[in-house]
């Protein structure tokens, strides 16, 4: 099962980001992991929380633009191209990356990194195959 993600698209303007973080704390929502990218008029923060269908319903109560989609989660491996044990397998399945990045937390000593793919289930098996370990919804508990 995919990982969760919420994209928010927010004005590129001075505490935007504070309010959304502050919004979600104070619903008990915690955040598992966040990327915030920004344009000149506006930014999209991708997030994974513990409750992720819960966090849109109070994000949207605020008037928040959010959009629910599926990524992959996976534990780099802790050794000396690590990383690559991840990129290659994906760029040799002809699968495009769109964005990556780290949660806050580990549930044990290797880096977890969110990935946008463009074929997830695809991704998911390929990075299986290569002995990369998935994380599901232990995720939300991290």
């Amino acid at each position: 099962m995919a990982v969760k993600q919420i994209s928010v698209l927010l004005d590129n303007i001075p505490g935007s980001l504070s309010r959304l973080t502050n919004i979600l704390d104070k619903s008990d929502i915690t955040p598992k992991a966040m990327l915030a990218a920004s344009t000149t008029e506006s930014s999209t923060v991708r997030l994974v929380v513990n409750n992720p269908e819960r966090a849109v319903a109070i994000l949207e109560s605020f008037n928040l633009n959010c959009e629910l989609t599926p990524v992959l989660a996976a534990e780099v491996p802790l050794h000396h191209g690590g990383m690559n044990a991840i990129l290659k397998p994906l760029s040799g399945a002809d699968i495009n990356i769109h964005y990556l990045y780290t949660t806050i937390n580990r549930i044990g000593t290797e880096t977890i990194v969110i990935l946008g793919v463009d074929k997830p289930e695809e991704a998911r098996d390929v990075l299986q195959r290569n002995w990369v370990h998935i994380v599901e919804d232990e995720i939300y508990n991290l």
